[in-house]
């Protein structure tokens, strides 16, 4: 697995207390926003999939980010980042041959909760629910629960 999705901290480790605080969302942003960037790159993600996973922020937004510019990320965006990063690690874990964990968020999924479609279509039109649905069934498979 790469090292780059498991360095970042995830804001779901973050004290519910301290998830408003915009010092503690400051701190994560930016290498956040790096490790999603490396992960995208990994996936072969476009820049319309790459703003869908992020919740559509703004084009020039977006460009902003992808330059270095990220300033301090809102909490929800924050949220969807650490969805995609436990999916990426999941995926590491679930398939050793890195070349398929990357590709199979865009593969046909014959599993029901997808309909024959690529997980990416439900992470994207999904928002973070659709997010947390991939991330659920991923875990449950990583512990046997499917």
């Amino acid at each position: 697995m790469s090292q780059f999705a498991v360095a970042t901290p995830e804001p779901d480790a973050v004290a519910a207390d301290q998830r408003r605080d915009p010092a503690v969302r400051r701190r994560l942003s930016s290498p956040a926003m790096r490790t999603f960037m490396n992960i995208a790159q990994a996936w072969g993600l476009s820049v319309e999939e790459q703003r869908g996973l992020l919740g559509w922020p703004a084009a020039s937004t977006y460009h902003k980010y992808k330059a270095g510019a990220v300033g301090t990320l809102p909490y929800d965006m924050l949220v969807r980042l650490s969805l995609v990063f436990g999916i990426y690690k999941a995926l590491h874990v679930l398939y050793p041959d890195a070349d398929l964990a990357d590709r199979w968020v865009k593969l046909p999924n014959a599993n029901p909760l997808f309909g024959g479609r690529p997980a990416l279509a439900m992470m994207i039109e999904g928002g973070i629910d659709g997010l947390h649905r991939v991330r659920r069934l991923l875990d449950a498979r990583r512990s046997g629960w499917t």
